[in-house]
């Protein structure tokens, strides 16, 4: 409703009125506020695997849906992600994630991916719950980056983990910024190397291990990122769409191999 039907609206009630003001006020307050997000299929008990299982396979995105924020209002926009070439493809626009039906806790979780064209920004998100919990389009998990250059740094969004050596893995913008999950909060976590990904175009290796509250990355075989004491230890797995295109030939889930 626009500015100019309330005004109508308060003239017709009786502006005088302070109860009619307040009506007035709060169906404003009501048409300017965000809409919710939605809730998405309700979040199963997790699972630990006990064999491996190709999360993709090969032919179309069954065990997988969508949550793509610019669809709320677009129903007709393009899909960000779709099988090419028997490859799962994010085309990175328009922004959002890819979300297993299941969710699962102490796993390892196996992707190869790159960059076809040029490089650019991507990720694989563990323990995903709460949709659209940072900046309406990113839900509560932690992100393992695969920005080009970038490979296995983490990104906490609305849950925190932590790494050894934090003031020089985790720097802050500014004296006091707090170490966390949301906006305002130091979320970027730094790799343990720049160089373990291959030349552009070429195909690269990501494996997770979740175990309880601790986090393992390795990129094409670098140990690259290791992380504790995680607040969150279950959920689904989400591939981003970032604003680049990536091709995944293999997305596969198992055991964790004996510590």
């Amino acid at each position: 409703m626009h500015r100019r039907s309330f005004l109508s609206l308060a003239a017709l009630l009786g502006g005088g009125s302070t109860l009619h003001r307040v009506t007035v006020h709060a169906l404003a307050q009501a048409q300017t506020q965000a809409p919710a997000p939605p809730a998405g299929p309700p979040m199963p008990e997790a699972v630990v695997p006990d064999r491996v299982v190709q999360l993709f396979n090969g032919k179309d995105l069954t065990g997988w849906w969508p949550d793509v924020p610019s669809k709320d209002t677009n129903p007709s926009a393009p899909d960000s992600f779709i099988v090419r070439n028997g490859m799962f493809v994010s085309l990175g626009t328009p922004r959002g994630h890819l979300l297993t039906n299941g969710a699962y806790r102490d796993y390892r979780v196996e992707v190869e991916y790159r960059f076809p064209g040029k490089p650019g920004n991507c990720g694989v998100l563990v323990h995903a719950q709460r949709l659209r919990a940072l900046s309406r389009m990113f839900p509560s998990s932690i992100e393992v980056q695969m920005n080009s250059g970038q490979a296995g740094d983490f990104w906490c969004i609305h849950e925190n983990i932590e790494v050894p050596d934090m003031a020089a893995r985790r720097p802050r913008s500014k004296e006091g910024q707090p170490y966390g999950g949301t906006d305002g909060d130091a979320r970027r976590i730094l790799n343990l190397t720049d160089n373990s990904e291959k030349p552009l175009g070429e195909w690269n290796t990501m494996a997770i291990e979740t175990r309880a509250r601790t986090l393992k990355v390795w990129v094409n075989g670098d140990l690259v990122n290791d992380g504790f004491n995680c607040t969150a230890d279950r959920g689904r797995i989400a591939i981003q769409a970032e604003g680049a295109e990536v091709e995944f030939r293999k997305v596969q889930i198992g055991p964790l191999p004996k510590a």
